[in-house]
């Protein structure tokens, strides 16, 4: 990084990821900052480390929210889906308008706490169709995209590869690969899944390898940024590492943390 001439003024953002329904600390997370960005996920269906939050345990309880987290944890993703269907079908009502109506009252309560200006892509666990509703001036969604921030290039991509986890925003990774590619070289590379790289992808608390990109991955070692953020992995077994050129940072869980992670140039 070049120094700043003397007088010259510094630009500061903040970046936040996984804020799962975190709206207080997300109110306060551009203080002191030019900008606010936001890697997604600001959907709350389950809290694994607090079963009695989200969606999942409003409606069906903390005693089943605790066996899904312990089957998904296991890794017995069949039986957890047998379980979520068993449930849904003693609401009497359609899943996917239930779903809705909640997602709706998270974002409502989110979006009004962004701060002016914030930059946001989206995460694995969000609804893509509905922030067009809720991002008001000021709030600019980016998905494949570039913007600029006091002078460097920062480019978006959104969204995460497919799991057995089946998560909102799942995409093939074809369709990742494109969005890295159309995103091209950039000063700062902003998403939400990290790089294909184990000790990035680990997460240590929930004992499993989470899916990364081996298109990021290549993208970084191609085009040489100067950052590449994301979260999505929320306690990762690390949490920085450079790849050649490129500073990779898991900005951090903010709905556990509440903080945001700072660049300054």
């Amino acid at each position: 990084m070049a120094p700043t001439p003397a007088g010259s003024r510094r630009t500061r953002v903040h970046v936040v990821s996984d804020v799962h329904g975190n709206a207080r600390d997300l109110a306060r997370a551009g203080d002191g900052a030019d900008a606010l960005i936001c890697l997604g996920d600001l959907v709350l269906f389950l809290d694994y480390a607090d079963h009695s939050r989200g969606i999942f345990p409003d409606l069906f309880g903390v005693e089943n929210a605790d066996r899904l987290v312990e089957l998904r944890t296991a890794r017995r993703f069949t039986e957890a889906r047998e379980l979520g269907a068993r449930l849904w079908a003693g609401v009497g009502a359609d899943r996917a308008s239930v779903i809705e109506g909640a997602v709706r009252k998270q974002y409502a309560e989110l979006f009004a706490a962004f701060p002016t200006p914030t930059y946001a892509t989206y995460g694995n666990v969000d609804m893509p169709p509905l922030w067009r509703e809720y991002a008001g001036p000021g709030i600019t969604v980016l998905d494949g995209e570039r913007v600029e921030i006091g002078g460097r290039v920062f480019g978006f991509v959104g969204g995460g590869l497919r799991t057995p986890m089946r998560t909102p925003y799942e995409i093939s990774d074809e369709e990742y690969a494109a969005k890295i590619e159309a995103v091209g070289e950039v000063d700062v590379l902003c998403t939400h899944i990290p790089p294909e790289v184990p000790e990035l992808v680990y997460d240590t608390v929930a004992r499993r390898f989470e899916r990364g990109s081996r298109a990021l991955l290549a993208a970084i070692r191609r085009t040489r940024p100067r950052y590449a953020l994301f979260g999505h992995v929320h306690q990762p077994l690390v949490r920085r590492m450079r790849i050649g050129a490129t500073e990779c940072v898991n900005v951090g869980h903010f709905a556990g943390s509440g903080r945001p992670w700072a660049l300054e140039w």
